[in-house]
């Protein structure tokens, strides 16, 4: 989130948009703050991995793109750790 043009509450929103594409996406049932809270951290868990890979978003959909990928790999760590 040390993108300039996103604000707190564009990051809320559209961390809250990233969590339920990738909670449909791998079909885990999260609520909203679940959903809100898998967008947000999985943008910055992504935005490190695709920086190893020089790879940058920027903007809006960048984020959303992140946030969404990041959320993914959230919920396949938490479906592994439990197995």
């Amino acid at each position: 989130m040390d993108n300039e043009s996103i604000g707190w509450i564009a990051a809320i929103i559209i961390g809250g948009l990233a969590g339920w594409i990738a909670s449909g996406f791998m079909k885990s049932d999260t609520g909203i703050f679940a959903n809100v809270l898998l967008g947000i951290i999985g943008a910055a868990i992504a935005r490190f991995l695709f920086g190893l890979l020089g790879v940058s978003f920027g903007g809006w959909l960048g984020y959303l793109v992140a946030g969404a990928v990041g959320a993914c790999i959230l919920i396949w760590g938490a479906r592994a750790v439990r197995r």
